[in-house]
């Protein structure tokens, strides 16, 4: 049976002015960073801190299930009725409503919900990846929440998630799941040419080496998108090497927007530039290709054994019932 799949249209990117929602987007990005936490304190350790990141789902982000002894719960926000949904494999469910009110106000609810469902549970209250960082249960400066905002830009992460997943099956080698990283903000999905990377000398702002340390373990090529914040000012998607191949930044890239950011040492390829695309979805998707194939042609990597073959898409197989 042949499913017919309809291309969204441009207005499936809705403008995203990180002007316009900034004081909404780093509450949001605190109150994400406490349900992380959340996650970080019981999930079982996995290669480059994959146990840590929130998912998109169809109506907004999740832990997906946590482990608690022998149950197992998750955390929901819900970005249509603007809820946070706390529920247990037992079958008790918690409820809060998500609108205007301080990251301290939203740390001792959630925590005290938690409780109640018999799930103790100790985090950091630091926040992480932030200059200036308030602990959660002091930060009564960040209290914005305008729905309409919030809205949008999980109506983008939909598609930047349905983006990577295509983009991410193209890939026969290791690859990340498609995935939220509270701690920076931002979706991502990465590839591995399979090879140990160098020790990572550098490091980044407001976060451990070792933790730096582990995500880059092994060589990868990585994309990604972010909403504005981290100081860049604008929503874009950005790509970017490890270890970084020699001609990688005057690589040849699509489409046309594309450019090397020296400072960050990326590839970006600003938002307001693809959502006015006469297709979104193929520029974006050359984009990806583009700056993929640069990290790996320089960077040596074994394509012909890392990647489907093109034109071979992988479809269910249908067994017939035995006669």
């Amino acid at each position: 049976m042949t499913h017919a799949t309809a291309e969204p249209a441009a207005s499936n990117w809705p403008d995203l002015q990180l002007t316009d929602w900034a004081d909404t987007c780093a509450t949001l990005h605190l109150w994400t960073q406490v349900v992380g936490k959340i996650r970080l304190a019981h999930a079982p350790m996995v290669n480059h801190w994959w146990q840590v990141p929130l998912y998109v789902t169809c109506r907004g982000l999740t832990t997906s299930p946590i482990p608690y002894g022998g149950e197992r719960f998750q955390i929901d926000f819900d970005f249509i009725e603007h809820t946070l949904i706390l529920q247990t494999s037992t079958g008790k469910t918690e409820t809060i409503p998500l609108g205007p009110r301080t990251v301290a106000d939203f740390y001792t609810e959630v925590m005290s919900r938690l409780r109640g469902l018999g799930l103790e549970t100790r985090i950091w209250t630091m926040p992480v990846e932030l200059p200036d960082a308030i602990p959660f249960e002091h930060d009564n400066t960040h209290t914005t929440y305008d729905r309409e905002y919030v809205h949008r830009f999980w109506r983008i992460l939909l598609q930047v998630d349905r983006m990577f997943t295509r983009f991410r099956g193209q890939f026969l080698g290791k690859v990340s799941p498609v995935h939220f990283f509270w701690g920076s903000f931002d979706m991502a999905v990465t590839r591995f040419s399979g090879r140990a990377a160098p020790r990572l000398a550098s490091h980044s702002p407001n976060l451990g080496t070792w933790v730096m340390e582990e995500a880059y373990s092994h060589e990868v090529s990585s994309c990604g998108f972010w909403p504005g914040n981290g100081g860049f000012g604008k929503a874009a998607f950005y790509s970017y090497a490890y270890p970084e191949p020699p001609g990688f930044a005057a690589a040849s890239t699509s489409p046309r927007a594309t450019y090397y950011d020296q400072a960050l040492g990326q590839h970006i390829l600003p938002y307001d530039a693809l959502r006015q695309a006469e297709s979104p979805d193929d520029d974006l998707m050359r984009y990806m290709l583009s700056t993929y194939r640069a990290a790996a042609d320089l960077g040596g990597w074994d394509r012909a054994a890392l990647e489907r073959a093109e034109g071979d898409e992988q479809h269910p197989i249908s067994f017939q019932p035995a006669q």
